[in-house]
């Protein structure tokens, strides 16, 4: 699928190696059409997922953020997106504080069996956030990173 409305946007996917990453692979030799937009970033786990790498993210100038992991109950490693759903939902509660708009983040299960679900994950993801727009500058941007330690 071209990028839509002729605009590329910065949005970056963190996606566990062995279901997301997996099923984002398979919607690709399935030939699915999907947005040119996510850029992803391969983690082992979801639980791996520190809630701090979508704030530099979103502060470092991503339009949008997606984290996609294994289902719950079938983590490679057992437990692991029991944690990141935990940090995560804490997380979308925090984004409003720092002045990011929480629906530029989303954390979504999808198998590597599942092509054609991370397609639909991905393309309504990718709607959504150009629907919203570029992100806006977000004031003090760089002070805050240096503040979290993160710049």
């Amino acid at each position: 699928m071209p990028v839509m409305d002729g605009r590329e946007l910065r949005i970056v996917g963190f996606l566990c190696n062995w279901c997301s990453y997996g099923g984002a692979d398979t919607a690709g030799v399935a030939r699915f059409d999907q947005p040119t937009d996510l850029r992803v970033v391969r983690l082992p786990c979801t639980g791996r997922m520190d809630p701090l790498f979508v704030v530099k993210a979103l502060l470092s100038g991503a339009d949008g953020v997606l984290v996609s992991g294994c289902h719950p109950r079938d983590c490679h490693y057992s437990e692991g997106n029991f944690y990141a759903r935990r940090r995560l939902e804490v997380l979308k509660q925090f984004l409003p504080v720092t002045g990011i708009d929480p629906e530029r983040f989303e954390y979504t299960w999808v198998s590597a069996s599942e092509g054609q679900k991370w397609q639909e994950v991905v393309t309504k993801f990718t709607e959504r956030i150009h629907l919203l727009g570029p992100s806006p500058a977000i004031a003090d941007a760089a002070e805050k990173l240096k503040a979290a330690n993160l710049g």
